[in-house]
């Protein structure tokens, strides 16, 4: 009887370390999920407000000296242009850099023992 309380302590045991180790591997999770998104959203700003930069100048300038532009590309159709232009090369970078962060702790995460 005495064997069979302490085997069963035991696993109790096991079991709430387990538990620990499960959620502390799981905060470590969110915590590097949280981490890899503010990354992207932070390349994916950087990138926004270089495309928008880059995309207002030559809109801007051309709607003041072409006539063709002049006549077509009201406010409405420039602020169109460079949001777009804007919003394009922050979804595209932001999303390449949580994908290649994630790969790279992916990556790591591998051990020999697996194989």
């Amino acid at each position: 009887m005495a064997s069979a309380s302490s085997s069963s302590s035991s696993a109790k045991v096991k079991n709430v370390a387990m538990e620990r180790n499960g959620l502390a591997s799981l905060d470590q999770k969110v915590a590097m999920a949280k981490r890899c998104s503010h990354e992207g959203v932070v390349a994916g700003a950087k990138a926004a407000v270089l495309a928008g930069m880059v995309s207002a100048i030559p809109t801007l300038a051309s709607a003041r000296m072409l006539p063709w532009a002049r006549s077509y590309l009201n406010p409405t159709a420039q602020a169109l242009i460079i949001s777009t232009v804007a919003g394009s090369a922050y979804f595209i970078v932001a999303d390449k850099s949580v994908l290649a962060s994630a790969r790279r702790n992916s990556f790591n995460k591998i051990d020999a023992s697996d194989f």
